[in-house]
């Protein structure tokens, strides 16, 4: 089965036209990124294999944007290691209080078959009865879905919370997937991306080696926050929604131990 990680796509020019092998993240200057810079990201608790510098920040494993302001942050270690494949959380989260509904609005540049599957992610979180729920906009958003810039190296990327908000910007290789890559599919990748935005790390976040293949790699501690969150399992979980990698083609709906997760925090 051809695994696309979520979401670096450099190497990918190579493997996925010619071979059904398995997809690996591309390879990056290693002058694109300072040795400092470099250094942050990996305090941070994040792999700095193939770190790019992109709009907005830097793109580290695969799909996920952190700012110059976010790598100058220095928050307490919070890591809680207890197994391989949990579900994980970051220190900040979206303050929902009582209940809060987040707008997302998706701007005109993506096909519409991209709106249905936006329908399709925000009806899987809000049929979980969470606190926190989603609407579709077309105006006064909290999180945007543009198009990736032409030439980008990622299916798709996010960021974390900050100020109790959401983050406010979900980018989808639209020229990589195309006009209509199968609602739930892309669904799913759209529902992972959102899960960045309010807080979720990858599900192995501990040992990415899990869903992406190739050796073990653990990230070590976080000081973004890696927590692992209460009741989730200490052993291998294949279908969760937050794994760093995903099959083409694959659907992954909330799992019993995603819904543990989401129902915790949120």
């Amino acid at each position: 089965m051809k695994t696309t990680r979520l979401l670096s796509l450099l190497a990918l020019v190579v493997t996925l036209g010619f071979s059904s092998c398995q997809k690996e993240e591309g390879e990056v200057s290693a002058t694109e990124v300072s040795a400092m810079t470099l250094a942050k990201i990996s305090n941070m608790g994040f792999n700095t294999q193939n770190v790019q510098r992109v709009e907005g920040g830097y793109l580290v494993e695969g799909d996920i944007i952190l700012s110059d302001s976010d790598l100058n942050v220095s928050l307490e270690t919070q890591a809680l290691r207890v197994g391989e494949e949990e579900q994980y959380r970051t220190s900040n989260l979206v303050n929902v209080g009582s209940g809060r509904t987040i707008n997302v609005a998706i701007t005109t540049s993506l096909p519409s078959s991209y709106v249905t599957a936006l329908d399709e992610a925000i009806r899987r979180y809000n049929a979980e009865n969470l606190l926190i729920k989603f609407r579709r906009v077309s105006s006064g958003y909290n999180i945007l879905l543009t198009k990736a810039p032409s030439g980008s190296t990622y299916l798709a990327s996010a960021g974390f919370p900050s100020g109790g908000n959401p983050y406010n910007s979900v980018k989808v290789n639209s020229d990589y997937l195309g006009t209509n890559p199968g609602t739930n599919y892309l669904a799913t990748i759209l529902a992972h991306e959102i899960g960045h935005c309010i807080g979720f790390r990858h599900t192995d976040y501990m040992n990415r080696a899990y869903s992406c293949g190739g050796s073990y790699y653990n990230e070590g501690a976080s000081t973004v926050g890696a927590i692992h969150i209460p009741g989730t399992p200490t052993g291998a979980d294949p279908n969760s929604w937050m794994l760093a990698c995903i099959g083409t083609g694959s659907n992954r709906y909330f799992n019993a131990n995603d819904k543990t997760a989401l129902r915790y925090i949120y």
